[in-house]
């Protein structure tokens, strides 16, 4: 009986992510007789609350590489600092050739992204946010630079503290507006 409630227990934990697939990708080997045919899959997976993981699997049917994929990115699971429906400050993300920014947006604005960072952001639970894409547009790199700017956000807290600053002082312009005047 116990068993049996932990296993409903972790199905709706697992329902509970937000699970997106960027990519399906056909690779090839080549070997002696040939070339060795696989697909490769590139999923993120998110809590829609500032978790957020990224997996690849590679199979030679689809079906079995998203399985990897999936359970390579509920490994992957950490977490990212967000201010309401926004990040709380500005960060750039390089990885090989690809460069993405991202910056916080005022409520209402919503994600002013496309592919694979739409997928990582909306995955994160970022709402509003502008974003610039530059560089290479191989589809791996500019998801892992995602993650590498949003790897770099600072907790607004922790910063304020660091600094010795009150945590108003380091809030997007637009809230200071608000709370000033």
């Amino acid at each position: 009986m116990l068993e049996s409630q932990v296993m409903e227990l972790e199905k709706t934990q697992e329902q509970q992510f937000d699970e997106r697939v960027i990519e399906i990708a056909r690779v090839a080997k080549v070997v002696k007789g040939g070339r060795r045919f696989q697909f490769r899959v590139t999923m993120v997976v998110g809590d829609n609350h500032g978790k957020i993981g990224m997996g690849v699997g590679k199979a030679n049917a689809v079906p079995d590489a998203m399985r990897k994929a999936t359970e390579r990115a509920h490994k992957d699971l950490h977490p990212v600092f967000l201010y309401g429906t926004t990040i709380p400050h500005e960060s750039m993300g390089k990885v090989g050739g690809a460069v993405i920014l991202i910056r916080p947006a005022s409520r209402g604005t919503g994600v002013i992204a496309a592919g694979g960072v739409r997928a990582v952001l909306e995955a994160a639970g970022v709402r509003d946010i502008l974003t610039k894409s530059m560089g290479s547009a191989n589809v791996l790199n500019v998801v892992q630079a995602t993650f590498m700017a949003l790897d770099q956000l600072k907790s607004p807290k922790e910063e304020a503290a660091r600094r010795g600053k009150p945590l108003e002082a380091l809030l997007p312009f637009w809230e200071r507006k608000k709370k000033n005047g």
